[in-house]
C-alpha cells in the first residue's frame, strides 16, 4: 500500500454470503489480503459450501450458485488455515464492521476455531466514506444541481429539491431505470423480504427472523424458545398492527400463516 502506514500486519477482508444475517447466514466465498509492515502482500481466497441453499437474491448479487459450491468443503475445513493466515493482524475492508466481521466470528465459532475482533484495530472504508461524503439532501442537491440548497428544512424547499435531485440523477446516470416500477425495485430490494410493513420481521434464506434489536437476524422460532416474553413485550408496545399480528402468531406457534414466504423448516 502506498499511502497507509502499516506498523503491524493488516488483513483486508471481503465475504460473499447467503444473506445479510450474521446469525443465520453463511459464507460462500472469502478473500483475505494481508499487508505486512515490510511491504509484503499475501492473498488467501477460497470458495466454500455454505451448508445451506444459496437464495436467488444472494446469487443475483455475487453470481455464485448452488451448483458452483456443490462438492466444495465447508468453511470449517479451512477455518484453522484462515485463522493462521490472519493471525493477530488488524482488519480492514468496506462495510466489514456490520456484516463481514460478525459473520466470520460466528463461522469460526461454529468451526471451533478461536477468532475475535477484540484487540484488533479495524479500518472500515465504508465508515470513512460516509464521513467524507455527506449523504443528506443538501449534499445531493449540490452534486446534481450544481448549487447550494437555499430553502433547506422547509417542506416546500425540500420536496422541490428532492424532485430536482431525482431529475439530476436520471440525467447523469443512464443505467438507472426510467420508470417508477424500475426505480421502486431498486429502492426497495430489502423490503421484498419484509414480513410486516416495518421490517421488524423478515425472511432470510426462507426462514422467518427478527429484523431489529437484540435478536436481529435470529429465527423467530429460536427467540420463541428462549425468550417468549420478547413477543409479549412487542404486543404491549407501540408497534404497527401488522407487526403485532406477527408477534401474536409467533406466540401461538402459527408459523404456517406468516405472510410473504415459505413455512420455515422444522
Amino acid at each position: 500500500m502506498d499511502h497507509l502506514q502499516v506498523d503491524r500486519p493488516i488483513v483486508f477482508l471481503d465475504l460473499e454470503t447467503t444473506g445479510i444475517s450474521a446469525v443465520h447466514d453463511r459464507i460462500v466465498e472469502v478473500t483475505a489480503i494481508r499487508f505486512s509492515p515490510g511491504g509484503q502482500r499475501d492473498v488467501w481466497s477460497r470458495r466454500v459450501n455454505p451448508g445451506m441453499p444459496i437464495p436467488k437474491s444472494a446469487t443475483a448479487v455475487h453470481g455464485i450458485t448452488n451448483e458452483d459450491v456443490a462438492g466444495l468443503p465447508p468453511f470449517s475445513y479451512y477455518a484453522s488455515e484462515l485463522g493462521q493466515f490472519i493471525g493477530d493482524a488488524d482488519l480492514g475492508g468496506f462495510g466489514i464492521s456490520r456484516l463481514d466481521i460478525p459473520l466470520m466470528e460466528a463461522e469460526f465459532r461454529r468451526a471451533g476455531v478461536e477468532f475475535s475482533r477484540r484487540g484488533r484495530r479495524i479500518v472500515d472504508a465504508q465508515i470513512l466514506f460516509h464521513m467524507l461524503e455527506p449523504r443528506d439532501l443538501a449534499a445531493a442537491y449540490r452534486k446534481y444541481c450544481g448549487t447550494d440548497l437555499e430553502k433547506a428544512h422547509s417542506s416546500e424547499g425540500d420536496v422541490e429539491a428532492s424532485i430536482a435531485v431525482l431529475e439530476g440523477m436520471l440525467l447523469a446516470n443512464s443505467v438507472l431505470p426510467r420508470t417508477v416500477e424500475g426505480l421502486n425495485a431498486l429502492c426497495n430490494r430489502e423490503q421484498e423480504n419484509w414480513i410486516d410493513s416495518q421490517g421488524k420481521f423478515m425472511w432470510s434464506s426462507g426462514v422467518a427472523v427478527v429484523g431489529f434489536g437484540k435478536y436481529k437476524g435470529v429465527p423467530i422460532k429460536a427467540v420463541m424458545q428462549s425468550d417468549p416474553g420478547y413477543f409479549e413485550w412487542m404486543l404491549k408496545s407501540d408497534f404497527a398492527e401488522d407487526t403485532k399480528s406477527v408477534a401474536a402468531q409467533a406466540l401461538r406457534g402459527d408459523y404456517a400463516e406468516l405472510p410473504g414466504g415459505e413455512t420455515p423448516d422444522e
